[in-house]
């Protein structure tokens, strides 16, 4: 018989520096009390040099309707980070990407959206190119746009309200975005 249970995605649990001590189920760790996991984030640029940034599907548990970075996700246990890269690329976006580079590979955040739910992740930051345009997953991405560095340096600066908190902190120390 075939199994057609819907398929519960486990997250990885680390300790303070970062080293793997377990995982539990995703729909566990994000609460008034998320546990420390390991995450990611990845800015897609285009040959123009824009980079692509996505307003979060209204139905996201955390930070819904707000912009954020081009994608961003969870490993898999045993998945490398850019394996899950390349695959959270293709759900969110239907976005083929290449040239996958660490950026910010210690970047650790926490945060607390309206509702009580705490964000608490490291989570290392990619960029990555395409030569391709985004189809969103609705689930995930409500709208897109892609802008120049300039412009969005200055968005995040005068309105971090606007974008997720993760993001706000990431375009600080992310030298791609350094005046």
């Amino acid at each position: 018989m075939l199994n057609t249970a819907p398929f519960e995605e486990f997250v990885i649990l680390v300790d303070d520096d970062g080293r793997e001590i377990g995982t539990a189920p995703k729909s566990s760790v994000h609460g008034e009390d998320t546990l420390l996991h390991l995450a990611f984030s990845c800015y897609v640029f285009n040959e123009r040099g824009q980079v692509l940034i996505t307003r979060r599907a209204l139905g996201k548990k955390t930070w819904p309707g707000v912009w954020t970075n081009s994608l961003c996700g969870h490993p898999l246990p045993a998945e490398p980070l850019l394996n899950a890269v390349a695959r959270r690329a293709e759900y969110e976006l239907n976005l083929p990407i290449s040239e996958v580079t660490i950026a910010l590979p210690l970047f650790r955040y926490r945060a607390i959206d309206s509702s009580g739910i705490v964000e608490n992740e490291i989570c290392p930051v990619y960029t990555a190119t395409t030569t391709a345009e985004p189809t969103p997953n609705p689930d995930e991405v409500m709208d897109f746009n892609w802008v120049d560095i300039d412009s969005l340096r200055a968005s995040v600066r005068e309105t971090p309200w606007a974008f997720s908190p993760w993001m706000v902190l990431q375009v600080q120390e992310l030298e791609v975005f350094r005046a």
